[in-house]
């Protein structure tokens, strides 16, 4: 199957579908192709407290919300199709895909494209951490600190993510707790010294989690020390894991300018290095990640990605092609 069409965006979740509308509403023949369900990492995510308008919501209702409000002007969305690559061909993208479900290849082309994809945090892969993910783990302070307001909170990681992000969890921890591998931190020095001088921090040396425990919710975490082997359980009611963040861009082939952890890097208008090829959300270089930067984001690279389109038209219509 080929499909063409003027604006293609890569990634359901809050990012993508705001694209998604802005781009319908602009009368753009508009497509969202989305390899699992539509949401993204809100389906991940049990309570959401920090979007604009909403004191309390789960993830997967903000998700519905969001793809009923972009599918009510017009927005095609694929879902269960993963893009395996996009390549710029004659003027336009060529983005090839595979149904996860029926196996089929398909080819779209566009004019432009919005990368929206995200990114995947680093998990550590060991036993209750997929189980309880949003009853106790978590991969987002910022999202979920106030959750465990005066509880017990255990940060896992040693580098810059880690340290940076167990300072701000003291706010609203009794306790942080920070476990890491070594007996030294990877992280910058002055965030190592803010973090050694707060006085509800905690540093628990060479240590790994083995497992996460609890009943319905996290009560401890099972630790191993990496000199002694000795193993043991420590009491906590949050579990903060930054050992890492991958951006989702190995389907580009163009291979845009990026930063050291491969995030995208862009202009105000969210232009990548490649032209006609556009960014939003946990993909692209910046700050912080949250749902509302994500929607801002994505506002503006639609409505970049429509003059783009626009200027090309007035172009090839002043050329006689």
């Amino acid at each position: 199957m080929e499909e063409s069409y003027e604006m293609l965006i890569i990634g359901a979740g809050p990012a993508g579908l705001t694209a998604g509308l802005y781009g319908s509403r602009s009368n753009l023949k508009t497509v969202i192709i989305e390899k699992g369900l539509v949401g993204g990492e809100l389906l991940n995510t049990e309570a959401i407290e920090d979007y604009t308008g909403f004191e309390h919501i789960k993830g997967v209702e903000l998700a519905e919300l969001m793809e009923r409000h972009a599918r009510k002007f017009g927005v095609e969305i694929n879902t269960y199709e993963e893009v395996k690559s996009v390549r710029r061909a004659d003027g336009m993208f060529e983005v090839k895909t595979v149904n996860e479900l029926s196996g089929e290849e398909n080819l779209y082309r566009a004019i432009t494209v919005i990368a929206t994809a995200g990114g995947t945090p680093s998990k550590l892969g060991v036993v209750g951490e997929d189980e309880f993910a949003g009853r106790g783990v978590s991969y987002c302070a910022v999202c979920d600190g106030a959750f465990f307001n005066g509880q017990v909170i255990t940060v896992v990681g040693g580098g810059d993510a880690a340290v940076e992000e167990a300072n701000y969890l003291t706010r609203f921890g009794s306790r942080v707790y920070v476990v890491h591998r070594r007996d030294e931190f990877r992280a910058q020095k002055i965030l190592q010294d803010q973090l050694s001088q707060n006085p509800k921090a905690e540093m628990i040396w060479n240590s790994a989690v083995e497992e996460i425990k609890g009943n319905g919710e996290v009560d401890r975490v099972v630790l191993r020390d990496m000199k002694t082997d000795e193993v043991r359980e420590h009491p906590t009611q949050g579990v903060f894991i930054f050992i890492g963040f991958k951006p989702n861009t190995y389907f580009l082939d163009d291979h845009p300018a990026h930063d050291e952890g491969g995030h995208l890097i862009t202009n105000e208008r969210m232009e990548t290095s490649v032209p006609g090829l556009f960014a939003a959300g946990d993909i692209r270089s910046q700050m912080v990640r949250q749902i509302t930067n994500a929607v801002g984001d994505a506002t503006v690279a639609a409505l970049a990605a429509e003059k783009y389109i626009t200027h090309l038209k007035h172009v090839q219509s002043e050329s006689g092609a």
